[in-house]
Order: C-alpha cells, then structure tokens, then sequence
C-alpha cells in the first residue's frame, strides 16, 4: 500500500509539471521580462529590459565604425554585405562576435553586425574593388594599421591592451588581426588566428619556439603553459612584454620558494634570474645558461678554493679528473643557492 501511494504522488507531480509547461511556453517575451527581477544593464523601464534581454552591455552598444577613408559612405545592413560575402557570413556564424552582434541587433534594429568592425558600406558596395573604402584587415586591404587597430580598440581598449600604444608589437607595425581572426573560430578560445596561442606567437616568434625543443625546457610543448603566462602581448611597461615589473616577479609566479626573503641572499639571484637561467630552454640541467661549475666560475673564479679554473679536462672522462667538477659540481655542497635562511649557511651550506 505504502508504495503504491508513493506511486500516486509521484505521477501527480508529473503531470502537475506537465501543465506547467506549456503556459510557461506560451508566455510572450516581454511577459517573460515582468516576470524576472528588474536589472540595471541598460535601464529601469520594464519595456525596455524586455527589449535587451540576453544582450551583453558591449555588444548592445555597437555602432558603425568610423571610416576615414569613406568619410561619405553610409551603412547598409548585414544582408546587402551577405549578397557577396556569404562564404565569410558562414565562417563568421560560429564566432562569440557574431552571437553577441546578431543577438543586439535582433533586439535593436539600429545595431549593426557586418559594419560594427568594417564601417559604413555604401562606398564599397558601389565600388567594391576600390581599396580603403571599407575597413580591411589584411595587410594589402588599403585600410591603415592604425584605423585597423582602433576599430578593435573602440570595444577592447584598456585592462591588458593599456600600454598597447607604444610596445614593440605597435612600433613594428602589428595589427589586431596578424594574431586574431574575430571571421573564423580556428581556436578554442581568444578568436587566435592559429590553433593555439603558442602556434600564433611562433608564426614570428620561430627562434623562441626552437628554444623549447631543447633538453631542458618550460612544459610548454606539453601543453602546460602558454606564451602570455609570463608575457603580455598587447603591451607592458617592459621590454620584452612581461606581465609583471621584472624578469624576477614573472618566475616568483610558479618559482614561489624562491622569492625569500633569506637570511643570506644570493646577489645574482636577487638582481636577476637570467644571470644564470635562460628561461626558454637549455641544453643544460634546470634551464642554466652554462653547465656547472663553469657557470659558478664566472664569478668565483679563484675564492676560498685552489685557484685552478676547471676545463673539460676536469671531467670524469677528462684527463685529469676533478670531483668538484662531477656530480653536481659546486650545488653539491652549495646547496641552497638562491639563499638560506640557516645562521650556519653563509655560504649557502644548508
């Protein structure tokens, strides 16, 4: 009995969603907006939440880009670029710009899809193999780098993109599009015109990627890290783009335990880590720039040991053999070199 009461229960509560179903279907789209808690994203009117629903505030703000060489030329509408591009209208269906644009423009016809990045289109749909009279983003499109770039600024600008102005990607002449392709989605994520960032930066880069092939690398052709986990693209107040104020800050990201602070520091690790790794790869142990104890050499060349400079012929196979250049050479007994925090470790003993 008791089951099959459960049973009886059961199926009312079924059937009571069942009819609670269709009269949700049937609810219009602005009787659906009544019913939901009013929100601040675009206003206070109730109609007018109604009309922006689902609508990000970046893309509910897009407008026709400015064409400086088109100062004429009007917009036409997402259908009159279509009649030509459909191949590209198909490539850019799947994008997170196209959802977003083509949701705004749904809720408000004033919103452009097609001309919010390439700017009026009359001119160009009157003379469309005239160069510039559309906004362009390949290299011989007749559109200025600058005009490219701040097209996407006009949505993209600050957070990362703040020292855009000014870096080495702007200086020689880069544009948006050289690393991204906002037309087609090739990558999983950031709209990158490779597969991956790794595969974007080394369409320049190839020196670099090289690097990562030697024996001793960051796990970045493992997949475990990428470019900008240590360098901003877009733009820093350093030379070679890092994400922080200096080469130390970026490894004490992932190397925490190196940071200190120690008793006894080491000068050259606290100036920089580059003064004895080389961050991309190394044919030598732990990304060192020289193997040990040549690389200790360069700067205690003759202190508190006998003055001899250890060659190759120092090796195990050399001709005359040296255990301070076995092993692990001088960290053997020099343990702790970025620093210790041992009263008895001056000399990075312990």
């Amino acid at each position: 009995m008791r089951s099959t009461d459960a049973i009886r229960r059961l199926l009312a509560l079924v059937l009571g969603c069942a009819t609670l179903v269709p009269a949700l279907a049937q609810q219009s789209r602005d009787e659906l907006a009544k019913s939901l808690p009013p929100t601040n994203l675009t206003s206070d009117d109730v109609q007018a939440g109604a009309s922006m629903i689902g609508v990000a505030p970046g893309f509910a703000n897009a407008k026709v880009a400015d064409n400086p060489g088109a100062p004429g030329a009007t917009a036409v509408g997402e259908r009159t670029c279509i009649a030509c591009h459909r191949l590209e209208s198909e490539h850019f269906t799947h994008t997170f710009h196209a959802l977003g644009l083509h949701a705004a423009s749904k809720a408000d016809a004033s919103i452009p899809v097609c001309e919010t990045c390439h700017g009026p289109g009359s001119a160009h749909a009157k003379d469309p193999g005239a160069k510039g009279l559309i906004i362009g983003y390949t290299k011989d499109s007749g559109t200025p780098i600058e005009t490219q770039t701040k097209t996407c600024l006009a949505c993209h600008a600050g957070g990362p993109r703040d020292h855009w102005l000014g870096s080495v990607h702007q200086r020689n002449g880069l544009s948006c599009t050289d690393c991204h392709n906002p037309m087609a989605k090739f990558s999983a994520e950031g709209l990158m015109a490779r597969a991956s960032i790794n595969d974007t930066c080394a369409q320049c880069h190839r020196d670099v990627r090289l690097q990562f092939n030697r024996r001793s690398h960051m796990p970045l052709p493992e997949g475990q890290m990428s470019c900008d986990d240590c360098h901003n693209p877009h733009g820093s107040v350093t030379n070679p783009l890092l994400k922080t104020n200096s080469v130390n800050e970026t490894c004490y990201q992932c190397h925490a335990e190196k940071r200190g602070p120690f008793l006894f520091e080491h000068a050259p690790v606290r100036e920089s880590c580059l003064n004895c790794h080389t961050p991309h790869g190394s044919n030598q142990q732990t990304l060192l720039v020289t193997p040990l104890p040549f690389l200790c050499q360069q700067c205690h060349s003759g202190l508190r040991h006998p003055n001899d400079l250890h060659t190759p012929g120092s090796l195990g196979n050399g001709a005359h053999p040296d255990e301070r250049a076995m092993g692990r050479a001088c960290v053997t007994c020099h343990a702790n070199i970025h620093g210790s925090n041992a009263p008895s470790g001056p000399k990075f003993h312990e």
